[in-house]
């Protein structure tokens, strides 16, 4: 940026040298001419001088306006849900949406494909950027575990079917030892059927970043084959958004989203770096298993209250529950956690070979929960870490973001990531350094334990691939029009694909019940198996709770864990000390002002008899 602020400086120059010397060049009688045009182009010169002096400082003020505004929005919470699409009220502030209406994040099923998982429509907010997401619907995928690529993913391998399960030649005698399976990790219990190969936990998580854009083009932030943003470049995505909140209306497909665009920086001081915000949401397959008992409810009196009046055993048995990762032994508040364990297994943009060591400031970055001196690979995602030297607080501990304890970040090499510099100086300016960055920032969004149902396929039905192939498109063709599953030959389904998904044998549940009108799972259909079979089966992909399966019960399968926005402001942090000393007096008896214990004492009451009036005319003439 200097040496084009020094091009520019002498391109001006070289311009008055030009018309100076053309000027010289006419005849004598012209000079008075010449002298007053020369004037006029040096009063010009002053004036783009003083133009570019007020962009420069008009563009800085924009600067520091927008920062404001990321600055006001991460004080007054952490990173984390925001809201869901409102839909409904009340005469109760509780009845109507918050971060929970019906489900927690608009989350919903679509078992019927293969590796899509129900998610709607989202305001976030992420280190002080707070968006509005498109309806999200994302696909079990993670990053790249080959290639740097910017955006590269790969398919998550889904478990395996038991070879015990596999043995038994009769389909009912698989679909007995297949729920054995099941029940095996409902009890947690690995002594007889160790379930922990084929039950796998993903952590699937939210990435935001600023990019590089073309305010003509779009850049859609990952694939779902139901959704996209209905636009032909961000400035449109934009208009339809700005409209769409200026009339209080929606696009019925729910593919609109507000992303922001940001003056990143300025070159020369007058050419703005325009940023823009955008986002994934990408899944991690965890390195070991995470059992159950790490996923403890989060009592939401919210999402019980507006649901009745729920118990806490009722409400976890909703899409309202909310889960926390409990990590074991922790009372009080710590620097680490098993979140970070596991949150410190995903990279960020630069994918899983990634590897950036940061050393701003002179300071090297350290891993926190690691007695070494090795550097920390910020290519990672983490919130805690070390340095070598104490600070004025005399801590060599830091979190990253002032008052954010949601916040994970990565570091990444991206180009099309946005970066920002500063320069760093000794203290008598002798030698200045330029330190430029760029980073991502992530969230957890839930836990999903991927099953042996996803491979499971006893009836050898023949899977076509994804639905948007020539081959995909195939399990509709049929000698009399299109097949639709219906129990006959020319209506069933020949074969599956990746939008119609089902090959588990109807019997291992019971009833399919779709709680949500954003739901598209059938409670069950027929398709053809490899020998032109009809056979009735049920959708094999992943869903929030489970059917019942008979002596098994019904099972959860996705725990929500994703923060919220607002615990982290002042007043909620408040209510959430009342609500426990409230509904837990007899822990939390010391809080009570007036604790004195209450001592075993005995009223008299003595009544008089005769003849009362208590009302209504009526008598009352004895107790």
């Amino acid at each position: 940026p200097r040496n084009t602020e020094k091009m520019t400086l002498l391109g001006k120059m070289f311009l008055l040298l030009f018309v100076n010397v053309s000027l010289l060049t006419k005849p004598i009688d012209g000079l008075l001419m010449n002298a007053a045009f020369r004037k006029q182009i040096s009063d010009q010169l002053k004036q783009i001088r003083s133009l570019e002096t007020n962009i420069n400082l008009l563009s800085i003020q924009l600067m520091a306006q927008q920062f404001y505004v990321e600055e006001q929005t991460r004080s007054n919470g952490n990173s984390g849900l925001k809201h869901v699409r409102t839909s409904r009220h009340g005469i109760h502030p509780y009845q109507s949406a918050s971060h929970v209406d019906n489900s927690l994040a608009s989350i919903h099923d679509h078992a019927n494909n293969d590796r899509t998982i129900g998610m709607g429509e989202l305001v976030v907010v992420l280190n002080g950027i707070e968006f509005r997401t498109r309806h999200n619907d994302y696909r079990l995928r993670m990053k790249s575990r080959s290639t740097t690529n910017y955006g590269e993913v790969d398919d998550i391998e889904f478990p395996d079917v038991p070879p015990e399960v596999k043995q038994h030649i009769d389909v009912k005698d698989q679909i007995e030892e297949m729920r054995q399976w099941f029940k095996a990790w409902r009890d947690q219990d690995y002594s007889v059927r160790d379930y922990r190969p084929y039950f796998k936990p993903v952590l699937c998580y939210l990435e935001g970043y600023w990019t590089h854009s073309d305010q003509n083009s779009i850049d859609e932030p990952f694939d779902s084959d139901r959704h996209h943003f209905d636009a032909s470049s961000w400035y449109d995505l934009q208009q339809k958004i700005r409209f769409t909140s200026y009339s209080g209306g929606k696009d019925g497909f729910e593919n609109f989203g507000y992303l922001p665009t940001s003056v990143m920086k300025l070159i020369n001081g007058t050419i703005p770096v325009l940023a823009q915000w955008n986002y994934d949401i990408l899944c991690h397959p965890l390195s070991e298993d995470l059992p159950l008992s790490r996923l403890q409810p989060v009592d939401d009196l919210k999402a019980r209250m507006s649901k009745g009046g729920l118990s806490m055993n009722e409400y976890m048995e909703t899409r309202a529950a909310r889960y926390r990762i409990d990590t074991p032994g922790q009372i009080h508040s710590t620097n680490w956690d098993l979140l970070d364990d596991l949150m410190s297994e995903i990279p960020g943009r630069d994918n899983y070979p990634g590897h950036i060591t940061d050393n701003i400031f002179g300071d090297t970055t350290l891993p926190f929960n690691a007695d070494t001196d090795e550097p920390l690979n910020v290519a990672y995602y983490h919130r805690t870490y070390r340095v070598s030297s104490a600070g004025a607080m005399g801590l060599k501990v830091r979190h990253r973001g002032f008052s954010d304890e949601n916040l994970f970040v990565a570091q990444t090499t991206q180009p099309k990531v946005v970066s920002l510099d500063v320069e760093s100086c000794s203290k008598r300016k002798y030698q200045c350094t330029v330190w430029e960055q760029r980073w991502s920032y992530a969230i957890p969004l839930e836990i999903i334990y991927m099953t042996p149902l996803s491979k499971w396929n006893p009836y050898d039905i023949p899977y076509r691939g994804d639905s948007r192939t020539k081959e995909g498109k195939t399990i509709f063709d049929g000698p009399k029009g299109r097949r639709n599953g219906r129990s006959n030959k020319n209506k069933a389904y020949n074969g599956t694909n990746s939008k119609v998904y089902y090959q588990t044998p109807t019997e291992f549940f019971n009833n399919e019940i779709n709680r949500d009108p954003a739901d598209t799972t059938k409670g069950s259909t027929f398709v053809l198996d490899a020998g032109n079979n009809v056979r009735q089966v049920r959708a094999s992909g992943h869903r929030i709770i489970l059917p019942n399966i008979p002596d098994v019960g019904k099972l959860r399968q996705r725990y929500p864990i994703m923060p919220i926005h607002g615990e982290g402001d002042a007043v909620w942090k408040e209510l959430e000390a009342l609500k426990d000393i409230l509904l837990e007096p007899s822990k939390f008896q010391q809080m009570f002002r007036d604790s004195d214990p209450v001592e075993e004492h005995v009223h008299t009451i003595e009544f008089e008899t005769g003849p009362f009036k208590i009302g209504l005319g009526i008598t009352q003439t004895s107790f």
